[in-house]
């Protein structure tokens, strides 16, 4: 795989597990903090609950996140759309749960001998902080 164009622009400082929850997020951006205050510019989890944990996190060290530190994380739930409406995070990347409906209709097309296509996706998308507002209303998880 091809190295990113931008890769030269960003220094990983650290990465950690926050284990998938907020407890733990929290814990581990308490100790990135402590490590490297101020030089962290960009938070990426790989899910909304750790994320909304440092955002607890970079709060109690008296800083701004989605201003101080962006946060990028992966889900697409409520509490992460309330987050960017508060200005707390800059942007969510949906890995959508509901695909049971999509499941069972792909299975149901199969046990009847219908063709289904090799590959069956399920719908997703990358909401930025200036659509949060409009967009949780529609959110179901």
């Amino acid at each position: 795989m091809a190295a990113s164009p931008n890769a030269s622009k960003y220094n990983i400082l650290a990465s950690q597990t926050g284990e998938f929850t907020r407890q733990k997020g929290q814990e581990v951006m308490e100790s990135f903090l402590k490590s490297y205050g101020d030089k962290i510019d960009i938070l990426y989890a790989h899910n909304d609950d750790m994320a909304l944990g440092a955002i607890q996190a970079i709060e109690a060290a008296g800083m701004k996140p989605g201003k101080d530190i962006t946060i990028i994380s992966i889900d697409g739930v409520k509490g992460m759309f309330q987050a960017m409406i508060e200005g707390k995070s800059n942007c969510t990347v949906e890995c959508n749960p509901l695909q049971g409906p999509l499941l069972m209709e792909t299975a149901k097309k199969i046990l009847n001998g219908e063709k289904v296509d090799k590959l069956v996706y399920v719908d997703e998308g990358i909401f930025p902080a200036d659509v949060a507002e409009k967009t949780l209303p529609e959110r179901k998880y």
